[in-house]
């Protein structure tokens, strides 16, 4: 096996185990959850935003992101499966239209899965 192999191999083995324990440990939102919003939803969803003209959703803060939008939350607490923050972003259950981001790089698997993790644990400020 070439270096390279051995050593994509090895960074895969890594994400495979970080995801695994994710389901282990209480995710935090924010040590885990707070930088993903920021990085994939900030540009947008931020005083002055595109994203926050359009739907009042700010997600600069705990309070803000259990606020939701206009239309009304976007969590769930205990209940990814019926949160429109997860639906959002995992695209499966709203028109492909919406799915966020809008015109960026969608959140890895990974990334989508501590964040169901985090609202399946209760949504708490941690």
């Amino acid at each position: 096996m070439s270096l390279l192999k051995a050593v994509g191999f090895a960074l895969s083995l890594g994400a495979v185990v970080t995801v695994a324990n994710a389901a282990d440990k209480t995710v935090s939102y924010k040590q885990d959850v707070m930088p993903i919003l920021q990085t994939s939803c900030g540009e947008c969803h931020s005083k002055g935003g595109k994203g926050t003209a359009k739907s009042g959703l700010l997600l600069d803060s705990y309070e803000h992101v259990m606020k939701g939008t206009k239309y009304g939350p976007i969590i769930d607490p205990g209940h990814s499966v019926n949160s429109v923050l997860v639906q959002v972003i995992e695209g499966k259950q709203v028109n492909p239209s919406i799915r966020m981001p809008h015109g960026g790089v969608h959140l890895s698997d990974a990334s989508i899965k501590v964040i169901k993790e985090w609202v399946d644990q209760g949504a708490k400020n941690n």
